[in-house]
């Protein structure tokens, strides 16, 4: 993971609420579309930069793939935070 990747990911609204959609639990494109409204196009888009950062993994079951949020990831960029914040 590069914290360039991250940054860029985190620097969308979009990606950001994704992220706080998948806090709750695994759910498939079309879940996560279905809270916005875009094209199918653009949310596979917005999952594959929070992919690339690693921000999100990937699970298949059978025909449907389901999105997952990265809790590791996202405490590593917290720690990083808290150690330049100095606490």
């Amino acid at each position: 993971m590069g914290f360039a990747e991250t940054f860029k990911a985190l620097g969308d609204p979009v990606r950001r609420e994704i992220l706080l959609l998948l806090r709750r639990g695994q759910l498939s494109a079309g879940e996560i579309g279905s809270h916005f409204d875009m094209t199918g196009a653009t949310i596979s888009y917005h999952l594959s930069i929070l992919k690339k950062a690693d921000l999100v993994f990937e699970t298949r079951e059978k025909n449907y793939i389901y999105y997952g949020l990265n809790t590791s990831v996202v405490e590593e960029v917290m720690l990083w935070l808290s150690q330049l914040k100095g606490e």
